[in-house]
Protein backbone atom coordinates (compact mmCIF):
# COMPACT_ATOMS: atom_id res chain seq x y z
CA UNK A 1 0.00 0.00 0.00
CA UNK A 2 1.03 3.40 -0.84
CA UNK A 3 2.25 5.73 1.97
CA UNK A 4 0.11 8.78 2.68
CA UNK A 5 2.24 12.05 2.54
CA UNK A 6 0.19 14.93 3.01
CA UNK A 7 -3.80 15.79 4.06
CA UNK A 8 -4.64 19.45 2.28
CA UNK A 9 -7.90 20.37 3.20
CA UNK A 10 -10.21 21.80 0.73
CA UNK A 11 -12.67 24.17 1.75
CA UNK A 12 -15.94 25.09 -0.10
CA UNK A 13 -16.94 28.16 1.02
CA UNK A 14 -19.27 31.17 -0.28
CA UNK A 15 -16.49 33.73 -0.18
CA UNK A 16 -12.89 32.56 -0.63
CA UNK A 17 -10.51 36.01 0.68
CA UNK A 18 -11.76 36.05 4.66
CA UNK A 19 -10.45 32.48 4.94
CA UNK A 20 -7.30 33.13 3.11
CA UNK A 21 -6.83 36.62 5.05
CA UNK A 22 -7.37 34.31 8.23
CA UNK A 23 -4.31 32.50 7.78
CA UNK A 24 -2.01 35.17 6.24
CA UNK A 25 -3.11 38.17 8.65
CA UNK A 26 -3.16 35.49 11.74
CA UNK A 27 -0.27 33.00 11.17
CA UNK A 28 2.18 34.42 8.49
CA UNK A 29 0.96 32.14 6.26
CA UNK A 30 1.62 32.62 1.84
CA UNK A 31 -0.66 33.08 -1.05
CA UNK A 32 0.06 30.09 -3.16
CA UNK A 33 -2.44 29.43 -5.92
CA UNK A 34 -4.98 32.18 -6.67
CA UNK A 35 -7.47 31.61 -9.54
CA UNK A 36 -9.65 34.75 -10.08
CA UNK A 37 -13.27 34.64 -11.66
CA UNK A 38 -15.25 36.16 -14.14
CA UNK A 39 -16.27 39.37 -11.72
CA UNK A 40 -12.50 39.56 -10.57
CA UNK A 41 -13.28 37.84 -7.01
CA UNK A 42 -11.12 34.75 -6.33
CA UNK A 43 -12.63 31.08 -7.28
CA UNK A 44 -9.48 29.28 -5.52
CA UNK A 45 -6.85 30.05 -3.79
CA UNK A 46 -4.03 28.30 -1.25
CA UNK A 47 -1.85 29.32 1.64
CA UNK A 48 0.93 27.70 3.26
CA UNK A 49 3.31 27.78 5.99
CA UNK A 50 5.93 24.83 6.93
CA UNK A 51 4.53 21.85 5.18
CA UNK A 52 0.73 22.88 5.96
CA UNK A 53 -1.30 23.77 3.27
CA UNK A 54 -4.85 24.88 3.56
CA UNK A 55 -7.54 25.27 0.00
CA UNK A 56 -10.18 27.37 -0.33
CA UNK A 57 -12.60 27.25 -3.32
CA UNK A 58 -16.30 29.00 -3.66
CA UNK A 59 -19.31 26.85 -3.56
CA UNK A 60 -20.16 28.27 -7.18
CA UNK A 61 -17.04 27.14 -9.00
CA UNK A 62 -17.60 23.91 -7.50
CA UNK A 63 -21.09 23.21 -8.74
CA UNK A 64 -20.34 25.20 -12.47
CA UNK A 65 -17.18 22.13 -12.80
CA UNK A 66 -19.49 19.66 -11.22
CA UNK A 67 -23.32 20.17 -11.13
CA UNK A 68 -24.21 17.04 -9.84
CA UNK A 69 -22.33 18.25 -6.42
CA UNK A 70 -24.96 19.89 -5.04
CA UNK A 71 -26.55 17.58 -3.30
CA UNK A 72 -22.82 16.60 -1.75
CA UNK A 73 -22.39 20.24 -0.27
CA UNK A 74 -25.51 21.08 1.48
CA UNK A 75 -24.53 20.51 5.41
CA UNK A 76 -20.99 19.32 5.22
CA UNK A 77 -17.82 20.65 6.71
CA UNK A 78 -14.68 19.75 8.10
CA UNK A 79 -12.76 20.97 11.61
CA UNK A 80 -8.80 21.33 11.51
CA UNK A 81 -7.16 19.59 14.57
CA UNK A 82 -3.35 21.62 14.14
CA UNK A 83 -0.62 21.02 16.58
CA UNK A 84 1.63 24.07 17.62
CA UNK A 85 4.69 24.77 19.48
CA UNK A 86 3.23 27.73 21.80
CA UNK A 87 -0.43 27.91 22.19
CA UNK A 88 -0.07 31.19 23.68
CA UNK A 89 1.21 32.85 20.53
CA UNK A 90 -1.61 31.28 18.41
CA UNK A 91 -4.13 32.25 21.57
CA UNK A 92 -2.66 35.67 20.57
CA UNK A 93 -3.09 35.75 16.67
CA UNK A 94 -7.08 34.13 17.15
CA UNK A 95 -7.69 37.47 19.19
CA UNK A 96 -10.95 38.42 17.47
CA UNK A 97 -12.05 34.86 16.08
CA UNK A 98 -15.34 33.75 17.17
CA UNK A 99 -14.53 31.06 19.60
CA UNK A 100 -16.30 27.81 19.75
CA UNK A 101 -14.23 26.28 22.97
CA UNK A 102 -12.43 28.32 25.05
CA UNK A 103 -8.46 27.63 25.83
CA UNK A 104 -8.78 24.15 27.92
CA UNK A 105 -6.51 20.92 29.27
CA UNK A 106 -7.59 17.55 27.63
CA UNK A 107 -7.30 14.35 29.55
CA UNK A 108 -5.05 13.37 27.47
CA UNK A 109 -2.73 15.95 27.61
CA UNK A 110 -2.66 18.62 25.15
CA UNK A 111 -3.74 22.58 25.69
CA UNK A 112 -6.45 23.42 23.48
CA UNK A 113 -8.76 26.41 21.65
CA UNK A 114 -10.88 25.66 19.36
CA UNK A 115 -11.77 28.96 16.59
CA UNK A 116 -14.27 29.22 14.23
CA UNK A 117 -12.66 30.38 10.68
CA UNK A 118 -14.33 32.55 8.14
CA UNK A 119 -15.94 30.06 6.07
CA UNK A 120 -17.49 28.58 9.21
CA UNK A 121 -15.21 25.66 10.05
CA UNK A 122 -13.64 24.69 13.38
CA UNK A 123 -10.27 25.20 13.50
CA UNK A 124 -8.44 23.55 16.73
CA UNK A 125 -4.83 23.80 17.98
CA UNK A 126 -3.07 21.85 20.39
CA UNK A 127 0.40 21.70 22.26
CA UNK A 128 1.20 19.23 23.71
Amino acid sequence: MSQLKQLTPVIITDAVEPGIAFWVDRFGFTIGNQVPGPDGRLIFASVEKEGIEVMYQTRASVLEDQPAAAADLDGHSIALFITVDNLDEVERALAGAPVVKARHQTFYGSSEIYVREPAGNTVGFAQF
